[in-house]
């Protein structure tokens, strides 16, 4: 299954996108796709990729595929089931390997990417052997509690690896206006969520346009360079 998302935390998909996104996916499993990787421990981030699904599924002939990094702990006697209990599925290294573009997501860490991310990246040192991911578009996005809580750092530090990998870094121009309305988040580094300290605060209309934005310009960028 191509895409299972956290309705709870994502509410703004329907069930009825969610199915026809699955039939899509089911009918031409050979179809390019664009890999939305990300770690959500509250369910902001994963709330940011799906508004970029959205923004992928707007480009005619690539899909989108939702995939999270399971959490990681010091308790290393504990195995983690291969399948959560709910959001998307797990990602695979073939996943990664295979897609087309991708974009990664997590929420701050002091500025960083969180480990469960850094510890999938961290993995991926065959795939860099090979120039697996050389040449394909790349995209980050992050949530933070705090306005200044290292958004554009944070999206820095996951465009690292992937200027190692050889892919290509997409960011957000200010063509599009939204960037320079938002009074939240939002950076030319890649979308950006301010989620609040006490109540979290859902994605702003300026938020979600951006996070789009980006889906829909890797999509572009991908098809292109696949040709």
């Amino acid at each position: 299954m191509l895409l299972r998302v956290e309705e709870d935390a994502v509410g703004i998909l329907t069930r009825n996108w969610l199915l026809r996104s699955h039939a899509m996916s089911t009918a031409n499993e050979q179809s390019p796709y664009l890999l939305v990787l990300y770690y959500s421990r509250s369910g902001q981030t994963a709330e940011m990729a799906a508004q970029i699904g959205r923004g992928i599924a707007r480009a005619r002939g690539i899909e989108a595929k939702l995939r999270a990094v399971p959490p990681v702990s010091a308790d290393t006697s504990t195995r983690l089931p291969e399948v959560p209990d709910q959001g998307a599925p797990y990602c695979t290294k073939e996943e990664l390997r295979d897609c087309a573009g991708l974009a990664i997501g997590s929420p701050t860490r002091f500025g960083n990417m969180a480990a469960p991310l850094k510890h999938f990246l961290d993995g991926t040192g065959d795939l860099w052997i090979t120039g697996a991911l050389a040449g394909k578009p790349a995209g980050a996005f992050t949530s933070t509690g705090s306005l200044h809580g290292g958004q554009e750092s944070t999206i820095l530090s996951m465009m690292v690896p992937l200027f190692h990998h050889g892919m290509v870094l997409c960011g957000i121009p200010y063509s599009e206006p939204a960037l320079s309305e938002t009074t939240s988040g939002g950076t030319p580094y890649g979308p950006s969520h301010w989620a609040g300290t006490n109540t979290p605060q859902s994605l702003t209309h300026h938020e979600k346009t951006i996070c789009q934005t980006l889906g829909q310009r890797l999509a572009e960028l991908a098809l292109k360079l696949k040709t």
